[in-house]
């Protein structure tokens, strides 16, 4: 008796020691942007520093990481995010980053949405990296908001990254668990810019900070280029491309406090 006892506490212990280091990271797999009402296509992604700096915070701090993307189709990363201005005194780390999604056999394998959902109780966190591409196909995807739900019913730290909080409008208002919280995304401004000076044209979902404000969410911002988030409770959200700081720090303290 005192032997099953043992083994069956053991087994316990390795479940639970597994789900603890294990964070999901879902990614768009969406590679072109439709602007101005499909006038104009441009190639985009996943950002690259947005999604591999948080990978590798991550990583560093002991936990592994399973990559998830719509129907398992492999990222792909938006052209724009490998500019040097990204990567201000980072730029081996950009080279590393490179290499990474080349190679690396976990994100080029990544599992469908409907995979990650089934495994959401292996997992201790979830990031969503930022990048236009999100808004192409997660912002559509049935998936997101019952993913988004399971890891608040839990209070499990969840990360959104620039563009990926207007995820949160995905779930209906009355099914929100996030009504009320404080939270960040790209800046009105910040959007002003890109699409006027970069991508020189505008998407179809756009005004993020409005409509996160419309539909009951407390809206925070800093400067444009800011290293700028906010966690509130197991929420973690940020700004933009230069956030990967402090993004990083408050979604290792959220990790901890879990």
């Amino acid at each position: 008796m005192k032997t099953l006892i043992l083994i069956t506490f053991f087994m316990v212990s390795i479940t639970l020691s597994s789900q603890h280091k294990k964070v999901l990271f879902v990614l768009s797999a969406a590679d072109t942007l439709k602007l101005n009402d499909g006038q104009k296509l441009r190639q985009t992604g996943v950002f690259l520093n947005e999604f591999y700096l948080a990978y590798k915070s991550v990583v560093a701090h002991g936990y592994k990481v399973e990559f998830a993307t719509p129907n398992g189709l492999i990222s792909t990363i938006d052209e724009e995010s490998i500019d040097e201005k990204y990567w201000k005194n980072q730029i081996e780390v950009k080279s590393e980053a490179l290499a990474f999604v080349k190679s690396d056999s976990a994100f080029k394998s990544p599992i469908n949405l409907e995979k990650a959902i089934e495994n959401a109780g292996d997992y201790i966190g979830l990031v969503i990296p930022g990048g236009q591409g999100l808004m192409m196909d997660l912002m559509y995807n049935e998936h997101i908001p019952t993913l988004l739900m399971k890891f608040a019913k839990d209070n499990k730290p969840t990360g959104l990254i620039c563009h990926a909080p207007s995820l949160l409008l995905t779930i209906p208002k009355v099914d929100n668990p996030y009504i009320g919280y404080k939270v960040n995304s790209v800046s009105p401004l910040e959007e002003f810019v890109i699409e006027k000076f970069i991508m020189k044209g505008k998407p179809k979902n756009r005004k993020i900070a409005k409509q996160l404000k419309k539909l009951g969410l407390k809206y925070r911002s800093g400067l444009p280029k800011a290293n700028f988030a906010v966690k509130d409770r197991n929420l973690v959200t940020s700004q933009n491309p230069f956030s990967s700081s402090r993004f990083n720090a408050l979604y290792l303290q959220t990790l901890n406090e879990y």
